[in-house]
């Protein structure tokens, strides 16, 4: 993002002063109120392809993407065609649809060790479900995630590191209890050697472990050679289960997802 001066964002300060009566911080997401470093949102107006502008007519390369969902760019012509086009039969419809379906298949095809799917709202609900259902299905009520990892705002997520390697984890927002957090444990994230003792400190008490495959809210931080594959041994070993969270990584690193990745760079 280029640099701009203060005084060429009235509009954009404008907007965020009404902003901040309305909602908390003045944003619908905590990252957007940019805190850590300083300045006024950016309000967008408009996009096209590679570049956005806001209301102060400011334009910039767009690094961000709508987090993944203008993969190909914004207003690209035939995504503008495709969503005209089911729009005209109707936006939404609270109901069954064919679509839904062609979708699903498109995704289990894609990916070789999926079977059945479900969609959600949000990479939130997506993350709380799968650790419900492992919960569930391994009655035991302990995971495991890795220190500087995000996976949204779950309860049982919002933690920070406790006094040691193999402790429970203490909230890290208000509103989370305790005895939440505490079902969840902390391990570095590229790091077998710790999550081997972790388990073993904690038998037949861990349902899942949760990761980014490829960690994105500690930084970009690329998995170690083997790490990936000595997860999967590791829960194959302590009968619990494996969640890969790609969110954020998904089809934006192979078709196919992270699995089909891991094949060419061994990790």
């Amino acid at each position: 993002m280029q640099r701009v001066r203060s005084t060429e964002l009235s509009q954009s300060t404008s907007l965020f002063s009404a902003a901040q009566r309305l909602m908390p911080g003045g944003v619908n997401s905590p990252v957007r109120a940019m805190k850590a470093v300083g300045g006024v949102p950016r309000f967008i107006a408009r996009a096209n392809g590679p570049f956005v502008t806001d209301v102060d007519g400011q334009k910039y390369i767009d690094l961000v993407g709508s987090w993944g969902a203008a993969i190909v760019g914004h207003a690209h012509p035939q995504v503008l065609q495709a969503i005209n086009q089911a729009a005209a039969d109707g936006i939404s419809f609270g109901a069954c649809c064919a679509a839904e379906q062609a979708l699903a298949e498109m995704i289990v095809s894609a990916i070789p060790s999926l079977e059945m799917l479900r969609f959600v709202n949000s990479g939130t609900e997506a993350t709380m479900s799968a650790i419900r259902l492992a919960r569930a299905a391994t009655k035991r009520d302990s995971i495991i995630k890795f220190i500087g990892g995000y996976h949204g705002h779950v309860d049982s997520l919002l933690v920070a590191a406790g006094s040691g390697a193999v402790a429970c984890a203490t909230p890290d927002s208000a509103g989370v209890p305790k005895t939440i957090a505490q079902t969840t444990l902390l391990a570095p994230y590229n790091d077998l050697e710790t999550l081997t003792q972790i388990l073993e400190a904690h038998t037949n008490q861990v349902a899942a472990i949760i990761v980014e495959p490829i960690a994105g809210n500690m930084g970009f931080v690329s998995p170690a050679n083997g790490f990936l594959a000595g997860l999967r041994s590791l829960c194959d070993q302590h009968n619990c289960l494996l969640i890969f969270d790609e969110v954020m990584t998904g089809f934006r690193v192979a078709w196919g997802g992270i699995k089909i990745y891991a094949v060419f760079s061994r990790i």
